[in-house]
């Protein structure tokens, strides 16, 4: 085994320039598979770190119609529900329209609700206690260099008019998956001035987006949504349940043919170098087809050949491939950072790992499967008739 891994990786460097140009073009197709791969999981990393124990209430209707804020009393009576808590969108502008990020109105207790948000207990009072308080994520600190004191202007579209709020903390993800590129402030403060606004039948006081709930059972979500849902089926504003999993999977599944998309241009990448190295394969087979004759007329088997370009095949693939894997997590940060932002969670998971990794594998057993059979079929005297 030895030997024929030795005698593989000198004949695979025979050449060496075409085996390292192979080898930079495998690296490349590898890293822009996992490149692809990884912004498929970023899309659904909102949905990936959303909660099945967790229920969310809107309007049946569609998401744009508000609920009553009653409704918090009664979803809270119903049997397995815990704490209930409420979020209405804001969609403020911050100094330009490009600084995109979310921005909620939320009821007091939202964080009980998402322990996967941290903030620590004197940030947590401070927000409570300031009327215009907000808390913002790491990720969006990060992104617009926040810091505690600072205010945050923005310039109402939804609800019209300036409004300014305190940063009172900074909250963390309890793990690295965990999307924290939000702004969180208190839905009274919203509610209080939109009471003192012209009055608008889209912008009614004492409603709010959503209701999101826990249950004590998460194996029994379906069973708690319907019960909810039945409470308000006869009213002005029937509701839709489901967990939160599914509700973030509505979103992505919005864009359903664009992550098709990107992931067949992931697979049609890998297919391009296959027969890029299936071409390098080849010439290098016919090369050296006098040479193999003359091992078999050596006496040595076609089945030993067969290993030998195999082998020489797989380990161009895995050079190529490895060089890949260990580029794409810093290939993935730089992304991130040319995207500005746009995918808050980009991290190269385990799984794209693995697909790279049986990506190059594969390719290189398809590459050297055909050369394989050229020198396993090929008789000893057509063999040293052949011109190099």
């Amino acid at each position: 085994m030895i030997f024929i891994l030795r005698t593989a990786f000198n004949n695979a460097f025979r050449h060496w320039v075409r085996t390292c140009l192979t080898i930079l073009g495998l690296t490349v197709a590898i890293l822009a598979f996992g490149l692809l791969q990884t912004v498929i999981t970023a899309w659904y990393s909102k949905a990936a770190s959303a909660s099945t124990a967790r229920l969310v209430t809107r309007n049946a209707t569609s998401l744009i119609f508000d609920l009553p804020i009653h409704y918090k009393e009664q979803i809270s009576g119903i049997q397995g529900i815990g704490e209930v808590a409420f979020a209405q969108w804001f969609g403020g502008v911050f100094k330009d329209p490009k600084n995109f990020f979310p921005q909620f109105a939320v009821s007091k207790n939202y964080l009980k609700v998402f322990p996967d948000f941290i903030l620590n207990e004197d940030d947590q009072l401070a927000w409570i206690k300031e009327r215009r308080g907000a808390i913002v994520g790491r990720q969006l600190a990060d992104r617009f260099d926040f810091k505690v004191g600072d205010k945050i202007p923005l310039q109402g579209t939804l609800y019209p008019g300036n409004w300014e709020f305190i940063i009172s903390g900074i909250y963390e993800g309890s793990d690295a998956t965990k999307v924290t590129d939000r702004m969180f402030f208190h839905w009274d403060y919203l509610n209080s001035r939109l009471a003192g606004m012209p009055a608008n039948p889209l912008l009614k006081p004492n409603t709010v987006g959503v209701f999101i709930s826990t249950i004590e059972l998460p194996e029994f979500a379906a069973r708690v949504s319907d019960l909810i849902d039945y409470s308000f089926e006869n009213s002005n504003a029937p509701t839709f349940t489901e967990t939160e999993q599914a509700f973030q999977l509505g979103f992505v599944a919005m864009s359903d043919q664009i992550i098709e998309a990107i992931r067949t241009v992931s697979y049609v990448i890998v297919f391009i170098i296959l027969a890029v190295m299936a071409n390098t394969m080849s010439m290098s087979v016919r090369e050296r087809t006098r040479e193999f004759a003359t091992m078999k007329a050596l006496g040595f088997k076609p089945n030993f050949l067969t290993a030998l370009i195999l082998s020489e095949s797989i380990l161009i693939a895995i050079i190529g491939g490895s060089i890949a894997v260990i580029l794409t997590p810093p290939s993935a940060k730089a992304f991130q950072l040319a995207t500005d932002s746009i995918f808050p969670i980009f991290l190269v998971s385990q799984q794209t790992v693995i697909l790279q990794i049986i990506s190059s594998i594969t390719v290189g057993i398809l590459a050297g499967v055909f050369p394989s059979l050229q020198v396993y079929r090929v008789r000893v005297v057509d063999g040293l008739r052949a011109i190099s």
